[in-house]
């Protein structure tokens, strides 16, 4: 039997966002607005976020190659302790260290990694993310 949990996403004209909340053990969590991109291969998150976190960006996972709106950039894909977004919660979530411009109104982008392993279906006349869970 599955069923499908519906989420409400805000909305800033055209764009749509949600909150979300990244952490370490039990002392820090941070909340972090990130605007839904499936145009984002991967999450990303600031740098100074993950320095707050405690994060080693001098020690990434790995580098990998991605096309901004300046061209081609080498980036650090660093593993957040934990990620909790859509009342999902991942342990050593990988995300790209990326500072995005000042204007925006967003922290970072929630990006295809995660919508495509929750299995995320957005609707975006209705500005809303269902998930399905599978019980049984």
């Amino acid at each position: 039997m599955s069923t499908k949990k519906i989420y409400r996403l805000q909305r800033q004209k055209d764009l749509l966002w949600l909150r979300a909340a990244i952490g370490r053990n039990q002392n820090i969590t941070l909340l972090v607005r990130l605007l839904v991109d499936t145009g984002a291969s991967y999450t990303v998150i600031p740098i100074p976020i993950l320095q707050r976190l405690g994060c080693n960006l001098n020690k990434p996972l790995r580098t990998t190659m991605i096309v901004t709106a300046n061209g081609a950039i080498e980036v650090p894909i660093i593993a957040v302790p934990w990620f909790n977004c859509l009342g999902i919660k991942k342990e050593n979530f990988p995300v790209v260290g990326l500072d995005l411009p000042v204007s925006s109104f967003t922290n970072g982008l929630l990006g295809m990694d995660f919508l495509r392993e929750v299995k995320a279906v957005i609707d975006v006349a209705k500005g809303e993310i269902k998930l399905e869970n599978k019980s049984g």
